[in-house]
């Protein structure tokens, strides 16, 4: 009798660490997320944006990123097959990078024209310079619309504490320099 008692519990015990496991992990695979979700003030940042899956079975087309406020010097990874459009704009405050001031740069990167099936996984990749004025400890949203032949997904809710979202921004959590 102890022995199927303790097994029981040991089944529910993993039942458990399972079900908890897959409800931080699961809903991330659903999302579009960042590989890397933190990253240091006052450093380059390569941000990774991974695209699951499309809409409802349907191929994503494009896919739009917002780069927020404090994200400086972004430059795309060219992508085979696709066309990347660099939308520029003035910044709400000058930024330093490498002894200068900036004060506009890339605001969005569009990649459109391209064929990514619902079946496949891909990655959209640039690089970019988190700006010293960020604040470490802070967490900063990269809203992503993915465009697919039939939908469309908005990951731009930007989440607080205790919020389920259902179509959450990316988010990096900003660190300071070790």
């Amino acid at each position: 009798m102890f022995r199927s008692s303790l097994g029981t519990v040991q089944f529910l015990t993993a039942a458990v660490l399972i079900a908890a496991t897959c409800e931080l992990v699961c809903p991330a695979l659903a999302h579009v997320t960042l590989e890397q979700r933190e990253a240091t003030v006052g450093a380059p940042y390569k941000a990774i944006l991974q695209v699951p899956h499309g809409c409802k079975g349907s191929a994503t087309t494009a896919l739009r990123v917002r780069i927020p406020e404090g994200v400086i010097d972004i430059k795309p990874m060219p992508k085979p097959g696709w066309t990347i459009k660099i939308i520029k704009g003035k910044y709400a405050k000058p930024h330093d990078l490498y002894h200068a001031q900036v004060n506009e740069g890339v605001t969005e990167l569009d990649w459109t024209g391209g064929n990514l099936p619902d079946d496949y996984y891909d990655e959209f990749v640039f690089q970019s310079f988190l700006a010293t004025d960020l604040q470490p400890g802070q967490t900063i949203y990269f809203p992503v619309v993915q465009q697919c032949e039939k939908g469309i997904h908005r990951w731009i809710e930007i989440p607080t504490p205790g919020s389920d979202y259902p179509e959450p921004a990316p988010g990096l959590k900003l660190v300071s320099k070790p």
